[in-house]
């Protein structure tokens, strides 16, 4: 996986059951979810390296137990974190070679043989870009044209399982009431200072209600942490321990960043509004007309400005 900036403090979140196990029940096809048992998640992952890429990744890898028409078999989720703010094309390719690989790390460690065969798969893309995925979603749709009849057959096929956390609206993401769906509110709600604080305060309300309140509330301060850094928030999160204790601390934190924030947006606006009076103060300079008391009223700037810029412009 091209690792990048983002997806340490997700990855951090995929190491934990119970986040993998509210990302299939909440966002994977129904029909999955409800065959998996999910006391059974074990977690693999762990570092694959993957000739193609050149690269080393670290991976988000977790088996869980299946029951299917009586036989018990563990399905490997291959959770693949695509954070980067721009589509991956190439993402069928990149998953076809990560899976292979995979593969072969389980024949090279022996969980299994050739003989015994390879267990099932589900990939899992959790994309979380502003830009809605457009990329296909199996290898076999970037063949094009597509091949004739007796081709196809021949064609490799791959499809992964896209969670594009954007596409959630808020309402959606209410009805699911885990600490996951919280953690897409907050992430989606990154534009705008009160849909962020509205994020937080639903965030807190889930962990109240969550029987591994303590837990879970450290590892979604743990995160929240590193989310705001990312964003460039200027807070001060040193005394942030807790999102349900410390929580009056934090809304005040994200207002003075707003405030802040408001204030530079203030002052570029009066800056750009400067800028475009001298621009105008320049054209009437130019016709040579107006007296520079007559161009003062007009534009609403001091006479002495307006003698600057005469000055200014004759040299």
């Amino acid at each position: 996986m091209a690792t990048n900036h983002h997806d340490t403090g997700y990855k951090e979140l995929f190491s934990y059951p119970e986040f993998v196990q509210q990302l299939v029940e909440g966002f994977a096809p129904t029909e999955i979810a409800e065959l998996m048992d999910f006391s059974t998640l074990k977690n693999h992952s762990g570092n694959y390296i993957t000739p193609l890429f050149e690269e080393k990744f670290e991976d988000v890898v977790w088996s869980v137990e299946v029951t299917w028409q009586g036989v018990t078999q563990r399905v490997f989720l291959y959770i693949l974190l695509e954070f980067q703010s721009s589509v991956d094309r190439t993402m069928p390719i990149r998953l076809m070679h990560y899976v292979a690989c995979f593969y072969d790390h389980l024949l090279k460690t022996q969980v299994t043989t050739p003989g015994n065969g390879l267990p099932p798969v589900l990939p899992i893309v959790l994309y979380n870009g502003s830009e809605r995925w457009t990329a296909q979603q199996d290898v076999y749709d970037m063949v094009q044209p597509e091949p004739p009849t007796f081709l196809r057959v021949y064609q490799p096929h791959l499809r992964y399982y896209l969670i594009d956390e954007g596409r959630y609206t808020d309402e959606e993401l209410g009805l699911r009431q885990t600490p996951l769906s919280g953690v897409f509110s907050i992430e989606n709600a990154s534009a705008s200072r009160e849909a962020l604080q509205q994020a937080v305060n639903r965030v807190v309300a889930i962990i109240q209600a969550d029987p591994q309140k303590d837990r879970i509330d450290a590892i979604l301060t743990r995160w929240l942490k590193r989310h705001l850094q990312r964003l460039g928030a200027e807070v001060n999160l040193e005394q942030l321990n807790s999102l349900v204790e410390d929580r009056d601390m934090l809304a005040e934190n994200l207002e003075n960043w707003a405030q802040k924030e408001r204030q530079v947006g203030r002052e570029e606006a009066e800056k750009r509004a400067l800028e475009e009076k001298r621009t105008t103060v320049r054209h009437l300079l130019a016709f040579g007309v107006l007296s520079d008391e007559q161009i003062a009223e007009a534009t609403g700037l001091a006479v002495a400005d307006v003698q600057a810029l005469r000055i200014a412009d004759k040299h």
